[in-house]
């Protein structure tokens, strides 16, 4: 009964909904232009995605999937360096607690001793990098280069800062690709 009231209530504002635009050849084109197209898979895309997107959305494909990349990246090797055992060796509180009171061995039971201010903290800095990253000019919406934050990976600009294009172009394929791996 409450399934056909939400489909009852649903159906009005289907007709407030514009017809889906057709996908336009230079759409499809900018697709198979993109960075992190190599062999031998090719094009992924296995939910389709990309079918009738704009250039914009297209923009904003790639920079939701090099972020979760990277998350995901350095999330597999956090999850490695905890299960080695391996810890940071200063004070994880101003009390003197160490890193390695949380545990190791097991990553998920590390995640869990974190205290909740400590669990805000980095969700709070996560945030602050987002931010940094949408404030940047000309957005990768805008026409700017999607996944390079220069006001947050300061670090990665001075990486490739001293590579030929090709290498960039091979270094920029090498994260999406194994960012893809990751997640």
């Amino acid at each position: 009964m409450k399934f056909v009231l939400a489909l009852a209530l649903a159906a009005p504002a289907v007709a407030f909904v514009g017809p889906a635009p057709a996908a336009t050849p230079t759409a499809v084109k900018a697709v198979t232009d993109m960075e992190g197209i190599t062999m031998p898979i090719g094009l992924f895309d296995p939910l389709g995605f990309s079918n009738g997107a704009s250039t914009e959305a297209l923009q904003w494909y790639r920079e939701a999937e090099i972020k979760h990349g990277r998350v995901a990246m350095a999330a597999f090797v956090g999850f490695l360096i905890n299960y080695q055992g391996i810890t940071f060796p200063f004070d994880l509180t101003m009390g003197g607690d160490k890193f390695a009171s949380l545990g190791t061995g097991n990553p998920l039971l590390a995640w869990d001793n974190v205290s909740d201010k400590g669990k805000w903290s980095i969700l709070g800095f996560i945030g602050l990098l987002e931010v940094l990253g949408e404030a940047e000019k000309p957005h990768y919406m805008r026409g700017g280069k999607s996944g390079t934050h220069d006001l947050v990976w300061y670090f990665g600009s001075k990486y490739i800062s001293g590579k030929s294009e090709e290498a960039r172009l091979r270094s920029r394929t090498a994260e999406i690709n194994n960012g893809r791996l990751a997640m």
